[in-house]
């Protein structure tokens, strides 16, 4: 039975409530933080910034002080240990393990119950309700969607109901009953921790299932999808799942993998759609076909600001609320959320593509970049170049990442590929140059560095043994979920490590 007409109008409603919203940023946000400061004023966050007595955006920006995360360490893990009231109400039980701190510790993000139910799920329905928009005939709801998940973490010694994890495990551990019925795997699958046990569950679970839509992060779910097929012996996913319709994915850059879910899928059938989401939060969806941008979205409980890029090492950064960005410029995003970040800065950074309502490409991440010769190298720049080489060669990539050599006696200064092909291109050094090119005029800043192999050389490519990516993510116990490679670095530090699974 298809329960999608049943649903449309819901959906519908919260649609056109989104619509209202567009011309009317400042009003919606502003609203959005008199309810943040309210709930969290006796907090002792709230106390310290007397949240009590602040009303309006400015007030706010003025008292509370931009957080990184290690500002905030030392409250999130009394969180952890069991305190309440410490930066939002209550007590929080879960927590999202991150990784990406200065210090190399993980992180732990608070995950609230009205994090989960204003923010994570909000988010995941308004991503629906755009889908059903953008393609009417949709029945998705005549099938279920296969949703790929991590698991919580075992290691830890924890106070008794406390989880932490992946943030898709505790999405799925606390999703509606309801949903568990358009939904697989089951929860014992889906929380699995050990991949190798994981991966062929997930393939027995849903291979024989009437799947409609998926969701998860692009580089894992290739790799399940491509089991499916080798399990079933076909050589397209529609001949598996018919009516299947639609990737929502979100975490890493799609344009990379767009050629190699090309090949697999009846593209007359399937509609990629991307989102925003993270532990932290989420935040906006693509809401046109045509345009990968995502609109923020703005009245689910949680708040944005921008710091422009150009600022980001500032001791004394200018912030801009969402009514004051500019489009064309790229800025470090800053959130406050219900989950009790507070003027957190998340580490990402959007390119503003357009205002009425706010669209935004993701950029890059603060410290995911390479700037060791003055070519500040962004991930975008990167993915651009390496998505244009590969379907100018025929191949296809699996996984990279990019790290620096420094001059020395023997060599100039360069910058190291390390990729993993799925299908490897028959001239490497046609692609590695093609690269190189495309960087060049992708980032102004590399093609000055770049000219007549003066300051920096020429790059050179490693090419991956298989399934290295995937032994160097299981060795630091990061393997599944929502982890992702580091794509850029300004050390040597993670490429070494590689380096040594090359064999």
């Amino acid at each position: 039975m298809d329960f999608t007409p049943l649903v449309k109008g819901h959906f519908r409603n919260r649609l056109q409530e989104q619509v209202r919203f567009i011309d009317h940023a400042d009003a919606v946000q502003q609203g959005e933080l008199v309810k943040l400061v309210e709930t969290a004023a006796l907090t002792q966050m709230g106390r310290r910034y007397d949240f009590s007595t602040c009303r309006t955006y400015s007030d706010f920006a003025s008292r509370v002080p931009l957080h990184r995360y290690e500002d905030l360490r030392p409250m999130i893990m009394r969180m952890v240990d069991g305190e309440a009231g410490v930066l939002w109400p209550g007590r929080t039980w879960s927590f999202a393990q991150s990784s990406g701190t200065t210090d190399g510790r993980s992180k732990y993000i608070p995950i609230t119950r009205q994090a989960l139910r204003r923010n994570h799920y909000q988010g995941a329905s308004d991503v629906v309700a755009h889908y059903l928009n953008l393609n009417p005939q949709s029945r998705i709801f005549s099938g279920k969607a296969l949703i790929l998940g991590g698991s919580f973490a075992n290691e830890l010694q924890l106070k008794p109901g406390v989880q932490v994890g992946d943030l898709s495990a505790t999405l799925i551990q606390n999703i509606n009953p309801l949903a568990n019925l358009f939904r697989v795997p089951s929860k014992h699958v889906a929380l699995m921790a050990d991949w190798s046990e994981k991966l062929p569950a997930l393939v027995e679970a849903s291979m024989h299932q009437n799947i409609t839509n998926l969701s998860g992060v692009p580089s894992w779910f290739l790799t399940v999808l491509k089991q499916v097929l080798e399990r079933t012996g076909k050589s397209c996913i529609h001949e598996v799942w018919p009516n299947l319709e639609v990737f929502f994915h979100g975490g890493i850059a799609f344009a990379p993998y767009r050629q190699q879910y090309e090949a697999i899928c009846d593209m007359s059938r399937m509609h990629f759609l991307d989102t925003y989401n993270a532990s932290e939060g989420f935040f906006a969806v693509q809401t046109d076909w045509d345009d990968t941008a995502m609109m923020l979205l703005l009245d689910i409980g949680v708040i944005y600001e921008f710091l422009p890029i150009e600022q980001t090492d500032s001791t004394e950064p200018e912030v801009y609320p969402i009514w004051e960005v500019e489009p064309g410029r790229t800025y470090e995003l800053i959130i406050t959320a219900c989950n009790g970040l507070w003027r957190y800065r998340i580490g990402d950074t959007v390119t503003v593509t357009q205002l009425n309502p706010v669209k935004i490409k993701i950029a890059g991440r603060t410290r995911s970049f390479i700037n060791a010769f003055g070519e500040e190298v962004m991930v975008h720049n990167t993915d651009q170049a390496i998505t244009q080489a590969a379907q100018q060669t025929g191949a296809q990539v699996l996984n990279y990442t990019v790290a620096p050599v420094y001059a020395d006696d023997h060599q100039s200064g360069h910058h190291q590929w390390l990729v993993e092909f799925a299908v490897q291109p028959a001239d490497l050094k046609q692609f590695i140059t093609l690269v190189d090119k495309h960087l060049q005029q992708a980032n102004s800043d590399y093609q000055a560095k770049r000219a007549g192999s003066i300051f920096l050389a020429p790059p050179t490519l490693v090419v991956a043994q298989p399934g290295l990516f995937d032994r160097w993510l299981a060795s630091t116990g990061k393997l599944g979920g929502q982890r992702k490679v580091p794509r850029l670095s300004n050390d040597r530090h993670i490429i070494e490590q590689m380096l040594t699974f090359k064999q």
